[in-house]
């Protein structure tokens, strides 16, 4: 069972500088076909101050400072049961290009069900760029199998 004294434990900060060419890529490999994820000009036109950040980009920050695997290690999930529940955002600003974004997380909840045989990991986040303005906030559940 995941200790519920985890509830409450903020994770180091992960911090993502925003480069135009992995946010292009990432837009191609989700299939994102507007051109103000490719070109800075539509971008800009659009009024952005350059390529702004796919839907679900930010959830990369913590899988790049590689905080999720020592999270999972820390709580003694292994991959091999773990499950991706649930993922949102709320955002409040685009975050573009050239911006560094920094996500905050924390764990919000831990709780199981059939018995315990799922066990769920609740985690929040803010993001905010370099000016310390909000960008988004996230929030996600992983999910442990037990059988």
């Amino acid at each position: 069972m995941i200790d519920k004294l985890w509830i409450g434990h903020e994770l180091p900060a992960s911090v993502l500088p925003l480069e135009r060419t992995r946010l292009q890529f990432f837009a191609k490999a989700i299939g994102e076909t507007d051109p103000i994820y490719r070109d800075s000009e539509a971008a800009k036109a659009a009024g952005y101050a350059d390529i702004p950040a796919p839907p679900t980009f930010l959830f990369a920050a913590e899988l790049d400072s590689g905080t999720t695997f020592t999270l999972l290690e820390q709580l003694k999930i292994p991959l091999a049961k773990l499950l991706h529940g649930e993922q949102s955002f709320t955002y409040h600003r685009a975050a573009c290009a050239g911006d560094t974004v920094t996500v905050r997380s924390r764990i919000s909840d831990i709780y199981d069900k059939k018995g315990g045989a799922l066990e769920f990991v609740v985690k929040t986040a803010r993001a905010t760029n370099q000016r310390d303005e909000l960008v988004a906030e996230l929030r996600s559940v992983l999910v442990c199998r037990h059988y």
